[in-house]
């Protein structure tokens, strides 16, 4: 298939070095389109760049639309070193600073929206706008299955898998039960497209270190949970009590069909930010951004 990111944006796929949070020099794959303000997606867990693929031709008519892969996930670089749990916030911020000369409209899916929400309380300048899908605000476990069942698994385990290439095997068995499982967050089975589900597993059979880097993150979302059901000091508590700190505008778009998280989530979420809106959007699951994207994106604009 035609490379994606040649295909999408006009210099396709480039890449910005940044410190992460463990000083580590990365590189972060990113592609822009569009000019005027910049608008920057920041993506879920075990996702990319692609899953903006029905947003980005759009808005980039309404704005200079920069899609970044978050460090180890997509093209980007996948140190195996441990992280801290607020790396995502730490390197979402740098990234913002390396990208943008001006506050940004930040748009963010799922576990993306609450780093997103993490780093406008530490970094109020870097956005003039917050757009949040699915918030995992106030989980109570990992939503599916498969992530928890990956939390469980030794991490040593996996990285073994990895470095032997069992994705990389079984790339048909993978992406088929991929594209079977994607009606857990997509209400119309027939925006789960063969080109879709190829793009959308990608990084994860082709790329080593790809799903060493995704059970890690699952295992450290799991301790963060466990965290704050036992009450003890961690990153979803500190958002959840910085959120009338939150000045900027803010839509919460959230599906009418969520399965992992309730609508209402979205609703105490808004009640809790002093310039926030939310709409509910019909016939839609947790991928919203793909589900039902002339939706997201009347909604952006």
């Amino acid at each position: 298939m035609q490379d994606w990111w040649q295909a999408t944006f006009p210099k396709g796929r480039q890449t910005v070095t940044i410190q992460d949070a463990s000083d580590r020099s990365v590189a972060i794959a990113y592609g822009e389109k569009g000019t005027g303000k910049p608008l920057v997606f920041v993506h879920g867990v075990a996702s990319w760049s692609y899953c903006w693929h029905a947003n980005i031709a759009t808005l980039a008519q309404h704005f200079r639309v920069i899609c970044f892969d978050a460090k180890g996930s997509g093209f980007s670089d996948k140190p195996l070193q441990p992280e801290q749990a607020n790396h995502k916030v730490v390197e979402l911020e740098r990234i913002l600073q390396a990208l943008c000369d001006e506050p940004a409209v930040i748009v963010a899916e799922s576990l993306g929206a609450l780093v997103a929400l993490a780093a406008v309380q530490s970094q109020p300048a870097l956005c003039d706008r917050l757009v949040l899908l699915n918030v995992p605000i106030f989980p109570k476990e990992l939503p599916n299955w498969g992530m928890r069942l990956l939390a469980e698994i030794p991490l040593g385990f996996v990285e073994l898998a990895d470095q032997i290439r069992v994705t990389k095997l079984l790339d048909p068995v993978i992406r088929q039960v991929v594209y079977a499982l994607r009606d857990e967050v997509i209400a119309d089975p027939s925006h789960a497209t063969i080109e879709d589900v190829y793009w959308s597993t990608y990084p994860q059979i082709e790329f080593p270190g790809t799903l060493t880097k995704l059970a890690a993150e699952f295992q450290l979302a799991a301790r963060e949970i466990k965290r704050l059901e036992q009450g003890q000091p961690n990153l979803i508590r500190s958002v959840q009590e910085k959120l009338s700190q939150v000045t900027c505008p803010t839509l919460i778009l959230w599906a009418d069909q969520d399965r992992w998280f309730p609508i209402s989530d979205g609703e105490q979420l808004r009640d809790r930010l002093p310039h926030a809106t939310l709409q509910i959007i019909p016939n839609c699951w947790h991928y919203a951004a793909g589900g039902q994207p002339e939706f997201v994106n009347a909604a952006i604009l």
